[in-house]
C-alpha cells in the first residue's frame, strides 16, 4: 500500500497575506490622515502651489512623495507635485535608481548634479562630521533651483522623531528651546519650507516603506559616521521608547503647547510689568548690581591723647 503524503494547508499563508494587507491599509490611512492633518494644521499648501518634493533617496522623502500622491488626487485645492533630488556625486551612487522609480510612477522629476561630495571630502579634516557643511550646501543647492523654476513650497521628509531630535539637540548643545518647525521661511525670506511628515512616527515609516518596496538608497558620507550627536540622541530616544512607550509623543505634543509665561524668556512674556504697581520704575539693573557690595563705614576718630594700638 502506498504511503499518503499530507500537503501543507495554504489557507495559513493565504490568511498572512490578507492580514498583512489589512494592516498596511490601516498604516497608509493613518499616515494620509497625519499629513493631511499636519497640511490643515499649518497651511502648509495652498491651491496653485507648485511644491517641490526633495527626495533623497531614503524611507522618508519616499513616504513623503507617495503619501503627498495619494492625498493631491482627493485634495480640496489643486497644486502641482514635482520630485527633486540633488546628485552629489558621491562615489558609488547608483544613478539610475531615482529616474527610474520616478519614470516608473509617472511624476515629473528633476536630478540636479553637483558635486558637492568633493568639496565636503577636501574641507573637513578626516574623523570630523561632515553633515554641518554637507547640510548647507545641499539646501544653497536646492534653494537656487526652487527660486529659478518658480517653486512656491518646498517639500523636506523630516518627521515627527526628527523634530523631537532637535528639540533636545539644540537643549543639550545650544542651551536654546528651539526645534525643527513644521512651517518656515527661508533665512533670505525667499522660501517657504513645508514638513508635512510632523505628525508621523519614523517606525511607522519603517513599516510603511518596507510595505511598498521602496528602492532605498543607503547614504554612505554622513550617515556612516558614528560619533554624530544626533545619533546619540537617537539612541537616548530609542531607550526612552522602549522604557516608557508614549515618551516622545508626549514630548512631540508638548513641543505645540508652548506657554510662555511658564519660562524665562522676557522676551516672550513681559514678567516685569507682571505685579507692578502703577507708576512704579522699572528695576535699574546696574544699581541692583552695584548695591550687592557693602560699602565699609569710615572709623570715628581717637579721643585726644590716645594713640592706635
Amino acid at each position: 500500500m502506498s504511503a499518503v503524503i499530507p500537503l501543507p494547508d495554504p489557507a495559513p499563508r493565504a490568511r498572512d497575506s490578507r492580514m498583512a494587507e489589512r494592516e498596511h491599509h490601516k498604516l497608509a490611512k493613518r499616515l494620509r490622515r497625519q499629513v493631511g492633518q499636519a497640511i490643515a494644521d499649518f497651511g502648509m499648501i495652498e491651491a496653485g502651489d507648485k511644491v517641490m518634493v526633495c527626495l533623497s533617496g531614503g524611507k522618508d522623502s519616499y513616504t513623503l512623495l507617495d503619501i503627498l500622491l495619494q492625498l493631491q488626487k482627493k485634495a480640496p485645492v489643486p497644486f502641482e507635485l514635482v520630485a527633486v533630488n540633488l546628485d552629489q556625486k558621491q562615489p558609488g551612487f547608483p544613478e539610475h535608481v531615482l529616474p527610474e522609480y520616478l519614470a516608473g510612477i509617472g511624476v515629473p522629476y528633476h536630478i540636479i548634479e553637483q558635486d558637492t561630495y568633493s568639496v565636503v571630502s577636501r574641507v573637513i579634516p578626516e574623523g570630523k562630521t561632515m553633515c554641518s557643511l554637507c547640510s548647507r550646501m545641499r539646501r544653497g543647492s536646492l534653494y537656487s533651483y526652487a527660486e529659478e523654476n518658480g517653486f512656491t513650497k518646498i517639500a523636506l521628509g523630516h518627521h515627527r522623531d526628527d523634530m523631537v531630535a532637535t528639540f533636545f539637540m539644540n537643549l543639550f548643545h545650544h542651551a536654546k528651546i528651539s526645534g525643527m518647525p513644521p512651517k518656515l521661511r527661508s533665512d533670505d525670506g525667499r522660501h517657504v519650507v513645508i514638513r508635512p511628515l510632523a505628525y508621523v512616527r519614523e517606525s511607522d515609516i519603517v513599516d510603511y516603506a518596507a510595505a511598498r518596496q521602496f528602492p532605498i538608497i543607503p547614504c554612505n558620507l554622513c550617515g556612516s559616521q558614528e560619533n554624530l550627536q544626533r545619533r546619540q540622541v537617537g539612541l537616548m530616544m530609542k531607550q526612552w521608547e522602549k522604557e516608557h512607550p508614549g515618551r516622545i509623543e508626549q514630548i512631540s505634543r508638548a513641543m505645540g503647547d508652548i506657554r510662555p509665561s511658564q519660562m524665562a524668556d522676557p522676551n516672550l512674556f513681559d514678567f516685569l510689568a507682571l505685579g507692578r504697581r502703577d507708576g512704579a520704575p522699572l528695576p535699574d539693573a546696574h544699581a541692583w548690581l552695584a548695591g550687592g557690595e557693602k560699602q565699609e563705614e569710615p572709623e570715628a576718630p581717637l579721643p585726644p591723647g590716645e594713640r592706635p594700638g
